[in-house]
């Protein structure tokens, strides 16, 4: 399996085996293991926090749920999880736009540029009508280059506070 292929089939299917947007953290974490904890991601509020598996990274929110995810492509090397993967979870980045678009079109994702993530030396794309977003660095002199690509939030509103959830 090429890096290309797993970028793909999270744009057409909004998931990369358990995570999905709106997934339980708890069994996430049961079928990947403990991630990396990166931390709140604000300093007022212990939720929601950024944890990762290499290069995918999540946010989780309050109710323990993921509310943002993203593969960061901008490395010399894409590691992601082994376990929901064929293979080591190992892959060579510096995706370029051309073979991205190619993939996506192979794949049957199709796609529009992405205006409000478009500017100064960045290019974005989004897939339809999945919402996953390719971002890309544009070098001076070079074609654009793939820096990260991301599934929409699903939009959920964890206003409900418990006193069992950290808020």
């Amino acid at each position: 399996m090429e890096i290309l292929d797993v970028l793909t089939s999270m744009a057409k299917t909004g998931r990369l085996g358990p995570v999905f947007s709106g997934a339980d953290w708890n069994e996430v974490t049961a079928a990947l293991g403990e991630p990396w904890d990166f931390g709140a991601m604000s300093r007022n509020r212990k939720w929601p926090r950024l944890f990762a598996y290499g290069d995918l990274e999540l946010s989780v929110c309050r109710c323990r749920k993921i509310s943002l995810i993203c593969v960061q492509t901008w490395r010399d090397v894409v590691e992601l999880p082994p376990s929901v993967l064929a293979g080591t979870g190992t892959f060579p980045a510096r995706l370029r736009h051309t073979d991205v678009v190619s993939a996506l079109d192979k794949a049957g994702c199709s796609w529009a540029p992405y205006a409000p993530l478009t500017f100064g030396d960045q290019f974005s794309l989004v897939v339809i009508p999945s919402g996953a977003n390719f971002t890309f660095e544009i070098p001076e002199d070079e074609e654009p280059v793939l820096n990260v690509m991301g599934l929409p939030c699903d939009g959920h509103d964890c206003s409900a506070r418990t006193a069992s959830q950290d808020h």
